[in-house]
C-alpha cells in the first residue's frame, strides 16, 4: 500500500467511527504533502508497510500532530483544531498542519518512530461480558493476563460500571462508564473475584510520567472529547490501583504466564487489537503455546483465551472465547474496534 493510499484509507476508518475531523486531517496530508521537510520526507518516504493493519502511519502522525496541541506547543494548530475547526476551510486547517510539520520535526520524527499506544478503555465493554461469561462457565475466581497491555487501562475492567441494553454491571460510583449501543441477551450477570492481574506491552507507557499520560491521550482523535474525558478518568483509576505493566516480548512473556499452575481459578490470556500486529509467524507459536496449555488445563484450572480482533469480516471487530479444557471455540459477538456498540450473541 502507498503511504497515500494509506492516509486515504485511514480518512474513510475515521469517518466511518465518527471522527470527520481526524477524517479531514488524514484527507489533507493525502492529497497535499509534498517533498521538502524532513517530516514531509520521512512520511512520503516510509520504509514498510504503512497501513492501518501494519505501522499505522496515519495514525502515529495524528498522534504527533495532536500531541503538539494537547501539550500547548502550537498555538498556530490548536486554533484550526476541535472545537475551533468548524466553518473553517480546508486551506486554513492545511495552513496550520503544513505550518506545524516544518515547525516541530524533531517532535513528530521522533512520535512517527513508534506505534501508536491506543489503549482504548471503550473496549472493556466487549471484553467484560467475555470474562462474565468465563466466570459463569468455570464457576471460578479469574486471573488474567493481557498482552499488548499498552499503559494497563483494561486491566481494571472490573472497577468500571457497563451497561448492557437494559442490564448493568460493575460499581455505581465508577468515574468510567461504559454504555455502548448494545444489541442482543446480557451477558451473565455474575459476581467475578479477580485474583490476580497482570499484563506485558513491549514499550508500557509510565503512568508516574506526565509525557507519557500526555502521549496516551494525543492517540485519541481530537474531536471525540468523550474518549478523551474517559480516558483521563481511567488514568486517575489505574494510578489508585497502581498498575504496572511488564516491558517483555509477548511470546515469551505468554510462554512464562503459561506455565504457572493455578489450581482453583480460571487463567484467562486476553487481547484486544494486538494480533495484527504480531508476525504470522509469531501468531502461529502464540496459538501453539497456548494449545499446548490448554491440553494441560483442567475443570479446576481451567484455561481462557478471550479476544477482540480482527477476523477478516464485518461490521467491526470479533470477540471470540476459547475455554480448555474442551478447547472449544465461540464466536461470542461483534464490536466497534473503540466498543462503541457491541452486538452480543453469547455461548449459547
Amino acid at each position: 500500500m502507498s503511504v497515500r493510499a494509506a492516509f486515504e484509507a485511514q480518512a474513510d476508518v475515521c469517518a466511518a467511527m465518527g471522527s470527520p475531523f481526524t477524517a479531514r486531517l488524514c484527507r489533507l496530508v493525502a492529497e497535499r504533502l509534498e517533498p521538502g521537510t524532513p517530516v514531509a520526507e520521512r512520511v512520503l518516504g516510509w520504509r514498510g508497510n504503512p497501513g492501518g493493519r501494519a505501522d499505522a502511519l496515519p495514525l502515529r502522525l495524528a498522534g504527533a500532530l495532536h500531541g503538539l496541541v494537547i501539550e500547548e506547543i502550537d498555538a498556530g494548530l490548536a486554533a484550526v483544531y476541535p472545537p475551533h475547526d468548524q466553518g473553517l476551510s480546508d486551506d486554513a486547517v492545511w495552513a496550520a498542519v503544513s505550518a506545524a510539520l516544518a515547525a516541530h520535526p524533531r517532535f513528530i520524527t521522533a512520535r512517527l518512530r513508534r506505534p501508536p499506544q491506543t489503549n482504548e478503555t471503550m473496549r472493556s465493554a466487549a471484553l467484560c461480558p467475555g470474562f462474565l461469561t468465563i466466570a459463569a462457565r468455570t464457576e471460578l475466581p479469574l486471573i488474567t493476563s493481557e498482552l499488548g497491555a499498552s499503559a494497563g487501562l483494561n486491566q481494571i475492567w472490573n472497577r468500571f460500571f457497563y451497561r448492557f441494553g437494559d442490564a448493568q454491571w460493575g460499581p455505581e460510583d465508577s468515574p468510567v462508564r461504559l454504555v455502548p449501543e448494545w444489541e442482543g441477551p446480557p451477558p451473565p450477570l455474575v459476581p467475578v473475584r479477580l485474583l490476580e492481574r497482570a499484563g506485558c506491552d513491549s514499550a508500557p507507557p509510565d503512568l508516574a510520567k506526565p509525557a507519557d499520560r500526555l502521549r496516551l491521550l494525543s492517540y485519541v482523535w481530537a474531536d471525540q472529547p468523550e474518549r478523551l474525558a474517559r480516558m483521563q478518568a481511567a488514568l486517575a483509576l489505574a494510578g489508585e490501583a497502581g498498575i504496572q505493566i511488564i516491558t517483555r516480548d509477548a511470546l515469551d512473556w505468554l510462554s512464562d504466564r503459561l506455565a504457572l499452575r493455578l489450581q482453583g481459578a480460571a487463567h484467562v490470556i486476553y487481547h484486544s487489537v494486538f494480533w495484527q500486529y504480531l508476525e504470522p509467524s509469531a501468531q502461529a507459536a502464540a496459538v501453539e503455546r497456548l494449545s499446548e496449555a490448554g491440553r494441560r488445563a483442567s475443570r479446576e484450572a481451567p484455561i481462557a483465551w478471550l479476544r477482540l480482533e480482527v477476523d477478516g469480516a464485518a461490521p467491526g471487530a470479533a470477540i471470540l472465547l476459547t475455554l480448555w479444557p474442551d478447547g472449544e471455540t465461540r464466536l461470542l459477538g461483534r464490536a466497534d474496534f473503540h466498543g462503541s456498540w457491541v452486538h452480543w450473541t453469547g455461548w449459547d
